[in-house]
């Protein structure tokens, strides 16, 4: 049974690398396609390339809006000779360990559809991350950092719906994954780090192009990890020199207004808890 990754960026130059390398050892192939960045992302890319060779499918798509967005990610589905695909963003990093256990699941479980998978919201940066109670996605009766990454291509009708930001995987009855039978669907503790919440461009945030949505940018003191944290693997890792460190702290100007706003997130979060009824 085939795996496949897919990896749709613009702008990701900070940890485009980590998170192809995170998983490219562990899939068969990863669709690599970039919708017109302008900072150092293409250029990371075609060093990807050279190192794994053809197991990389890079292309340059070209600039696209939040609806088209969503038509190149169909493409890529309907690109894909895999049996499964697995959706790995430019700002998500796997653990060996993780990556292997979502594809021995699927390699194992014939009657499979999906397999959802925790991730630590990195915020302020590498060294924390959010609360889970700031995790509004809820599935299966799980309610936190949630998510669904890998999916069958067997589901009758797949298909991507609405823009990017609202995006989600439907069958042919226009159904969301999340929503059909939960005996086809598995949670498994196979983590990973998601970055979108601290800055993954040098461009990012100055690209007119970028919806003011997508800039996720928060400022937030967050959960310091334990000192003894064990970080993917890839991040240790020869990597050529246009790769950025991960290894950066937050600046003082940072953590000032993050003291200053982080109370208020925390107190909204609880009282949302509290009287939430319904999940995402």
């Amino acid at each position: 049974m085939k795996v496949w990754a897919h990896t749709l960026v613009k702008n990701e130059e900070r940890y485009l690398w980590y998170a192809v390398m995170s998983i490219v050892p562990h899939v068969d192939k990863v669709l690599l396609w970039d919708t017109g960045s302008t900072d150092n992302t293409i250029k990371i890319a075609k060093e990807i390339k050279k190192v794994v060779g053809d197991k990389i499918d890079f292309s340059e798509v070209g600039n696209v809006d939040v609806g088209e967005f969503t038509t190149v990610r169909q493409k890529m589905l309907d690109s894909t000779a895999g049996d499964w695909f697995i959706i790995v963003d430019g700002d998500e990093v796997w653990w060996e360990d993780s990556i292997k256990d979502v594809v021995r699941t699927i390699q194992s479980n014939s009657g499979l559809e999906s397999v959802v998978s925790p991730y630590y919201n990195i915020v302020r940066d590498i060294y924390h991350y959010q609360s889970s109670i700031a995790g509004k996605y809820n599935i299966d009766g799980r309610r936190g950092f949630i998510n669904i990454r890998a999916a069958s291509r067997k589901i009758p009708g797949l298909h991507f719906e609405k823009p990017h930001g609202q995006q989600g995987l439907y069958d042919q009855s226009g159904t969301l994954l999340q929503n059909r039978t939960q005996d086809h669907r598995k949670f498994i503790d196979a983590p990973y780090l998601h970055f979108t919440n601290v800055t993954r461009s040098s461009t990012r945030e100055k690209d007119l192009n970028v919806p003011k949505r997508d800039l996720k940018f928060k400022y937030e003191l967050g959960i310091p990890f334990p000192r003894d944290f064990y970080y993917p693997e890839v991040f240790f890792r020869p990597k050529p020199d246009i790769i950025p460190s991960p290894w950066r702290r937050s600046t003082i100007a940072y953590n000032v207004r993050a003291a200053f706003e982080s109370p208020a997130k925390f107190v909204k979060r609880k009282f949302l808890l509290s009287t939430s009824t319904t999940g995402y």
